[in-house]
């Protein structure tokens, strides 16, 4: 492979710095910029202090980290070094670190300067080399480690080498990563960039987080592969938002971004005079928010569809209709259909399982073989496990998924995992966890419980899930119950939990 050849993410993304070096690429709230020079020297810095911490390429760089410039030019620095790059939630607790940590085996991790202790103790006993931060000099950074210059090589690659493992939760309550190669990052960033009409004048405003898909790949990768400007501000700040959107021409967000933008009564057109695009993801976004945003700015909200283990497949046209309650049509290059529960293809209208197969798609769980052959079919295509249909047009709407799955603010809950923390607790027979519809969240994690004893209450059971569980997984709510309601098969029926327990 030569040089021109090299299939490493990096060198596609970064293919436009040289001729724009000058051109801002990150800035941050209180001033902070970074042209892309800059992003060129930071990152060939953080590429260099880990090859000298003694990460070779193929090994695994756990990152639980702020959002921040620093943070984004650490994880272009792991892509250039050939490394595989783990993004974590800030909010996991020890438990589900503990469990990333002895399945990725990662030579290095980096943490926040507060979590350091704590990390440093799970990664010890998983055998991790190495355990800094990416604070200031003093409290075990990165920073800390001699300057190595600013220069380096990029890597030589090949389209299947893993660039980066994202774990999702699974339906047996054990998260599993998808491992994602340069080739699958590489390709959807190019077909989204010419799907979207990524151009020159272009300014990115990212309010997502850099720990999955959304914010990580699919808008930074973007931006990065236009060369452009990004606003990263550290979360989503309605507030902050409607400040720098007159700046801005395309924005990402979740649906609960949205609905909360429109619960300020101040925000509406005159904030949105510049923007040419707003996405929607991660969630569905619901047909009246779409309505009530476009009444209310004179744009319409562009919605697409993907997962973890594919980046994007599907998205509503940049010109043409966007049809409220669809995903779109698939985008170039990815094969989609709907089928039946033996495989075959359904009718037009007619519900069935979505499955895809593209050059985006994942090659497989990490250290999974078994699991990953369950999810492909014979003939290569994914299996989703979402529900949906096809209309007359093409374009396809999800009307429901499999394993139970629940979506709130943008995140993946899988209800096994949040039962087995609750089956645990004293006092607890058994419990069954569904996603409820939600105005801010679009669905809200409730716990239906089965008490052995009186004294078992809601606060009592949230506070003891806290140490356990993400922020995002824990019930918003607790339902007390007499016994969980059954078929013939004794399967649980979520479907009557969730019709009972829906508010009206």
């Amino acid at each position: 492979m030569t040089k021109q050849e090299n299939a490493n993410l990096y060198a596609l993304l970064s293919r436009r710095f040289k001729e724009r070096r000058d051109t801002v690429a990150i800035e941050s709230p209180g001033g902070k910029r970074l042209n892309y020079a800059d992003v060129e020297r930071e990152s060939a810095r953080f590429a260099n202090r880990l090859l000298a911490l003694g990460a070779r390429p193929g090994d695994r760089v756990a990152v639980q980290v702020d959002k921040s410039p620093e943070a984004l030019c650490l994880y272009l620095g792991c892509v250039r070094a050939g490394l595989i790059y783990l993004p974590l939630n800030t909010g996991y607790p020890a438990r589900e670190l503990e469990h990333f940590f002895g399945d990725a085996k990662p030579r290095i991790v980096v943490c926040r300067p507060q979590d350091l202790d704590l990390v440093a103790d799970l990664a010890d006993q998983c055998g991790v080399d190495a355990v800094l931060t990416l604070g200031k000099a003093g409290d075990g950074s990165l920073m800390e480690l001699p300057d190595p210059g600013d220069e380096f090589d990029t890597v030589v690659s090949r389209d299947e080498d893993i660039a980066a493992i994202l774990y999702t939760s699974g339906t047996t309550g054990k998260p599993k990563g998808a491992a994602l190669s340069h080739g699958n990052l590489g390709s959807n960033a190019v077909t989204l960039h010419e799907t979207w009409g990524f151009c020159e004048s272009d300014v990115l405003l990212h309010a997502l987080p850099l720990f999955h898909t959304h914010g990580l790949f699919v808008a930074c990768h973007c931006s990065l592969l236009n060369a452009t400007p990004m606003l990263l501000l550290p979360k989503f700040d309605p507030d902050q938002v409607m400040d720098l959107l007159p700046r801005s021409s395309v924005f990402m967000g979740v649906p609960t971004f949205y609905t909360r933008l429109l619960a300020n009564a101040d925000f509406g057109r005159a904030q949105c005079a510049n923007m040419r695009l707003f996405v929607s993801g991660s969630a569905p976004l619901l047909e009246q928010t779409h309505s009530d945003f476009f009444e209310r700015t004179g744009h319409t909200i562009l919605e697409r569809y993907g997962m973890t283990e594919c980046g994007m497949s599907t998205s509503n046209p940049l010109d043409g209709q966007r049809k409220a309650g669809t995903v779109g049509l698939p985008l170039a290059g990815v094969s989609l259909r709907i089928v039946d529960d033996g495989g075959s293809p359904v009718a037009t209208g007619e519900i069935g399982q979505i499955e895809f197969k593209g050059p985006n798609v994942f090659k497989g769980y990490w250290r999974m073989p078994e699991k990953t052959a369950e999810e492909f079919s014979e003939d290569g295509y994914f299996r989703s496990g979402d529900l949906g249909m096809l209309d007359e047009d093409g374009y396809v709407s999800i009307v429901g998924r499999d394993k139970d799955l629940i979506i709130t603010g943008g995140y993946n809950v899988y209800p096994k995992e949040v039962e087995l923390c609750i089956d645990q607790l004293d006092g607890i027979s058994e419990s069954a966890v569904i996603g409820v519809p939600d105005p801010d969240f679009g669905e809200r994690v409730t716990a239906v419980v089965v008490a052995q004893a009186n004294e078992s209450n809601e606060e009592a059971i949230i506070t003891a899930l806290r140490p356990l569980l993400a922020a995002y997984k824990l019930p918003k709510s607790v339902c007390f119950v007499d016994e969980l309601p059954r078929n013939a098969m004794g399967k649980v029926q979520k479907n009557i939990l969730r019709d009972r327990f829906t508010r009206p």
